[in-house]
Parts: C-alpha cells; sequence; structure tokens
C-alpha cells in the first residue's frame, strides 16, 4: 500500500487537474462526447496536464543533477542562475532573430543557461571557504546580476514588457499547439535516469570519482547540458518556477536516501505531485481567476522548505 500510495495521490490530482478550470465540466461530459466538453478537454485541460507533469519532473531532475555537481543541497536552478540566464539568452534571441520561433529562442535560453553554469561551478570551485549556505548565497547574488542585465537589456531595446511574461511562471496559456516544446524533457529525464549511478558516484567529490574509474568533467558536462535543455525548455513554454527542484530533492533524500538510481523515479514523481497541487490551489484561490504557478510554488516550496529545516534542527 506504501508503494501504491504516491501513485495513486498523483492519478487524483490529475483527474482534479482536468476538472478544475474556468469552464466547468462535468465528469460525464468528456465520456458523452459532447462537442463542447470534448474540446476544452483535448485542446486545453490535457495539454496543460501534461506541461504540468513534465515540467514538474524536469524541474525537480534539475535539482538533484546540480546539486550533486556542486555538493550542495541548496543548489536549484534558482539558485545558481540557471534561470536568469534563461531568460536573458531569450531576450536576446528575440532581439537578434525576432523571426525565429520557440525553438529558436530555446537554442538561446540554453546556450545561455549553460554557460552561466559553468561560470556559476568555476566560481564555487574558485572559493576556498565552502559551507552549505555560502554557496546558495553566492548562487542569489550571481542570479540577480544576471536579472539585472537581462532587465538593462530588455529597457535598451524595449523589449521590457516581453520580460515580464517570463517573471513568474504561469500555465494559463497552456493550449494545444503551444506547448510541445517542453516533450523535450522526457529524452532529457531518461537520459537522466541512465546516468543516475554515475551522477550518484559525482556527489562524492572529484577525487572519489577519480578513483572509481569515472570522468568527472564530462559527466558533469553532460549533467549541465540536460540541466541547460530543461531550463530552457521550462521557461521558454511556462516561464519561471522556483522551488521544485530544491524542496523535492531534499524531502526525498531524507526519507529514500542518495542512491539516485533508486530515489530518482519517487524524485520525479513528487516533483509532478507538487506542480499539480500548486497549480490546483493558483486555480482554486480566486476562481474563477487563478493565481500564477511561480506564486503559489513559491509560496508551498518555502514554506515545505522551512519546515524540513525545523524538523531536520529538531
Amino acid at each position: 500500500m506504501k508503494r501504491l500510495a504516491l501513485p495513486l495521490l498523483l492519478l487524483a490530482c490529475s483527474g482534479l487537474s482536468l476538472m478544475v478550470g474556468a469552464k466547468q465540466m462535468a465528469w460525464t461530459g468528456p465520456l458523452a462526447l459532447s462537442d463542447d466538453s470534448w474540446l476544452t478537454l483535448t485542446a486545453s485541460r490535457l495539454p496543460r496536464l501534461a506541461a504540468l507533469l513534465l515540467v514538474g519532473v524536469g524541474l525537480s531532475v534539475c535539482g538533484v543533477i546540480l546539486q550533486q555537481i556542486v555538493r550542495n543541497r541548496f543548489v536549484e536552478p534558482a539558485t545558481s542562475g540557471g534561470l536568469d540566464a534563461a531568460k536573458l539568452g531569450i531576450l536576446v534571441g528575440l532581439s537578434l532573430v525576432p523571426e525565429a520561433g520557440n525553438l529558436g529562442r530555446m537554442l538561446f535560453a540554453l546556450a545561455f543557461c549553460f554557460a552561466s553554469s559553468l561560470v556559476f561551478i568555476a566560481i564555487i570551485r574558485r572559493i576556498q571557504f565552502k559551507n552549505t549556505v555560502l554557496v546558495p548565497v553566492i548562487g542569489l547574488m550571481y542570479g540577480s546580476v544576471l536579472s539585472a542585465v537581462a532587465e538593462f537589456y530588455a529597457y535598451r531595446h524595449n523589449i521590457l514588457q516581453s520580460m515580464q511574461g517570463w517573471l513568474l511562471g504561469d500555465f494559463s496559456k497552456i493550449v494545444e499547439g503551444n506547448y510541445e516544446i517542453v516533450y523535450l524533457i522526457l529524452p532529457i529525464v531518461a537520459l537522466a535516469y541512465c546516468y543516475a549511478h554515475r551522477f550518484t558516484v559525482l556527489g562524492m567529490g572529484e577525487e572519489m570519482a577519480a578513483s572509481l574509474g569515472l570522468s568527472y568533467a564530462a559527466t558533469a558536462a553532460l549533467g549541465l547540458v540536460l540541466v541547460a535543455v530543461t531550463v530552457a525548455a521550462t521557461v521558454i513554454t511556462v516561464g519561471a518556477i522556483p522551488f521544485v527542484g530544491l524542496v523535492i530533492p531534499n524531502l526525498v533524500a531524507l526519507r529514500w536516501g542518495e542512491n539516485l538510481q533508486r530515489t530518482l523515479p519517487i524524485v520525479a514523481a513528487c516533483g509532478a505531485l507538487l506542480m499539480l497541487v500548486c497549480d490546483i490551489i493558483g486555480r482554486l484561490l480566486i476562481y474563477p481567476f487563478e493565481v500564477p504557478i511561480g506564486l503559489t510554488a513559491g509560496s508551498v516550496g518555502g514554506v515545505l522548505f522551512l519546515m524540513m529545516i525545523l524538523w531536520k534542527h529538531k
């Protein structure tokens, strides 16, 4: 029963997500093949559900990979400058190649996110005194600099309004034909699972990884590429969403340990579940309007992280 609890909860939240929305839809509507209900389900609700699940899975797996590379439990794309670099890349793509579609802008975001991750790791490696809190603080400062550069760039090129759409994650614009790029997360997660054992060894440190015959630089570079692709696909589709990659890996590690080959599916499922819960809360708080998921995820994730720290300290 304990093994079935998480899949059943994920299935129940998925069903609830399909039913919640500005347009009321009865459970028997899609089953009766009503044209109106069927259109709502296939054009809006199912694409939104797929995007929620994929983004939750991708961000939580990204958090695990970054934490293994940096060897710090408080690192994720939001605390290492990755999200801010992706936004800057999208803005550069909008100004340099305005006719490029989502794929072209995603490539800019991917390149900027990967480059910023390399710079962040280079900064961390040059610091002599490193503790648990100092690394994410440096990451937040680094991200603030990238965010300021992005805002200045947007202001100079008169695209500041375009940037506002990526400040907070929002799934309200997800419809059929406007989200499919997020499916790139599927092969990324599959590849991350194939390399789960190597990422686990990576978290033991460079010397230990080398003694076990693992190429530290190549594995870390692969992990950063996986993170960059996931972050770029997420930001270009729904925007920046904080805390998912920070809270979920820590909660799972406290309960199931840090063997990624065993815990990575649990991390993915819990990340998807957190996204569903935050989205449902945001859609019900001021119904029939909705709160952007960036706000609900930040609030719920922040409370969970604070509770986890207090519980661990106790």
